[in-house]
Parts: structure tokens; C-alpha cells; sequence
């Protein structure tokens, strides 16, 4: 996590310091370079304070220091939701990043409804992970093992992580609706109606899909000999 941290920390800097020219390049982009005014409607003191609709108020007249504080805010939720929807930290990046490109390009239209900036930016990251699990299939490799660690570890340490291996492994197994499910509404704790708006279902069948995903996750972990107690020591 520490890399992706640091990774999304150069690409925003790098941002900050090319937004006219090659990170966005959408309209807003002379404006910026040419209204020193727009960067600064509030205090940036504040900024932190602000909700996400004056944030994005902001964002939409060109501030990237209102941009930066949505990305503080939110990427670190998306990119959990990314990584366990793509088992890929790479992956999960690149999605959080496209997220937030998203975001800057579309700042402008972007009006407060529903589940709010929060639900909108998990909708993004969804349509994004499901796209490319659609792009990129598994492909089998040939992987070398983790080197031996010779350090004793205690038996509970052990167990622990094997449970989690377990864990992270039957959620992969799952179908990609059936994933998205679980971990929106179980690793992410959203409602049922904010899961629903994002994966744009009714509550009705928005119940239904959490109702099979578990179910199918319970088979998965009694197959793994892994107890619904070891799941929520995951959540």
C-alpha cells in the first residue's frame, strides 16, 4: 500500500505541476493557467473541512488543490475496493488513477445526486475493474515460490494468515456481481440502497445478488475448511 500511496503521491504532483498541458487537457485548461483567481476561491486551511459537493464546485472552476483533497480523501477506499475486485495492486493503481482522471474530465457536468460524489466514485471504480477483468483474463504463469522464511512464527499467526489466503482466494472465485456484493456491502460496510445505486440494481434486486453472493461464499469457505469467524477477522 505504501507504493501505491507513493506512486498516486508523484502522479499528483505531476499533475499539479502540468494540468494545463498533459495531465487533463480538457477546457478548464486556460483557465487555470490564466485565472491565478479560480485556484484560490477558499482558504486553503479549510479545504479539508469542505464537503464533497463544495469540493467538487471547486474542482469544476480548475482548483487542483480542491482536486488533491478529494484524491486524499477518497482514494484510499478505492483503491481497497479496486484491489479486491482485481487482486492486483498494479491493477488497482492504474483504476484508482483512471477514476480520478474521470473524475477531473467530468468535474464540470458533475451534479450532487443520490449516493453523492462517494456513490458516483465507486460506480466509476466498479465499471473500471469489471472492464478489465473483461480485458485481461487469467493467465496461468509459471511463478516461483516465496522464499522460505525460517523464523518461527506462533500457531495463531500462522492460522491467521492462512485463513486470509483462503479468504482473499474464495472471494476471487466468485463471479465478478458477486464479488462487487460482498465487498461493498461487507468489506466497505455501504447500505444495501448505496451498494445498489452503484451497481445500478433496485433494492429489491440488489438483496437478492448479496443474498447468493454469501451464500456462495459460505460453500467456498466451508470448502476451504474456513470459518464464518475467520471471514469477519478479515472484514
Amino acid at each position: 500500500m505504501d507504493s501505491a500511496v507513493s506512486s498516486r503521491s508523484s502522479a499528483e504532483q505531476g499533475a499539479k505541476r502540468q494540468v494545463s498541458l498533459t495531465f487533463y487537457g480538457d477546457v478548464r485548461s486556460e483557465a487555470v493557467a490564466g485565472d491565478d483567481v479560480l485556484l484560490c476561491p477558499a482558504d486553503p486551511i479549510h479545504r479539508e473541512a469542505l464537503h464533497d459537493a463544495a469540493l467538487m464546485s471547486e474542482v469544476a472552476r480548475g482548483s487542483v488543490e480542491a482536486f488533491s483533497v478529494l484524491v486524499d480523501r477518497h482514494s484510499p477506499a478505492l483503491y481497497r475496493v479496486a484491489m479486491r475486485m482485481l487482486s492486483d495492486g498494479a491493477e488497482a493503481e492504474d483504476v484508482v488513477q483512471d477514476c480520478f482522471t474521470r473524475l477531473w474530465q467530468n468535474a464540470p457536468r458533475w451534479k450532487p445526486s443520490g449516493a453523492g460524489l462517494v456513490g458516483w466514485l465507486h460506480r466509476v471504480t466498479m465499471n473500471l475493474c469489471f472492464d478489465r477483468k473483461r480485458r485481461f483474463r487469467v493467465v496461468t504463469v509459471e511463478t516461483l515460490p516465496d522464499p522460505a522464511d525460517d523464523s518461527p512464527l506462533p500457531d495463531r499467526r500462522i492460522e491467521a494468515d492462512q485463513a486470509a489466503r483462503g479468504v482473499a482466494d474464495a472471494l476471487a472465485d466468485l463471479p465478478e456481481r458477486y464479488r462487487a456484493a460482498l465487498v461493498l456491502c461487507y468489506y466497505e460496510g455501504f447500505t444495501n440502497a448505496l451498494a445498489a445505486e452503484v451497481l445500478d440494481l433496485n433494492i429489491k434486486a440488489m438483496e437478492s445478488l448479496l443474498f447468493r453472493a454469501r451464500r456462495q461464499m459460505r460453500g467456498l469457505l466451508e470448502a476451504r475448511d474456513i470459518s464464518t469467524g475467520d471471514l469477519e477477522a478479515q472484514a
